[in-house]
């Protein structure tokens, strides 16, 4: 018998939010990037738009501002993203997805400042 593996999809990461209406807003992804659903995200200051997180930026991206909620390919061109921008909203940690490098302690200043937010990440929901 084959064996199917299923997509990841927004009812893994997201477990509650308080209001999908309050909790969500539609951004703009900045070109050059291909993002997944559970991308911990950044904004960059100067022009509002919004980027995986940068632990060594200082363009405002190195802040973890939101969670993106379904895959976006901007390789090529700033695209429209719906995130997850503030709480009452928790989420599975297993899903959120990190750039390549980012620390233990990277990591764990992000999931701070999602709570900060009110974002909760649980690692067993």
């Amino acid at each position: 018998m084959a064996t199917y593996t299923e997509a990841t999809n927004l009812g893994d990461l997201l477990k509650r939010e308080f209001e999908p209406i309050y909790n969500r807003e539609s951004v703009t992804l900045i070109t050059g990037q291909n993002l997944t659903l559970g991308a911990v995200l950044g904004k960059i200051t100067a022009s509002g738009k919004y980027t995986a997180v940068a632990p060594s930026a200082s363009d405002g991206s190195q802040t973890a501002a939101a969670v993106l909620l379904a895959d976006v390919d901007a390789t090529s061109a700033d695209k429209k993203a719906v995130i997850l921008a503030r709480g009452p909203a928790v989420v599975s940690s297993s899903y959120l997805v990190w750039p390549d490098g980012a620390t233990t302690n990277q990591k764990a200043a992000a999931t701070a400042q999602l709570a900060a937010l009110g974002i909760v990440a649980r690692t067993a929901i």
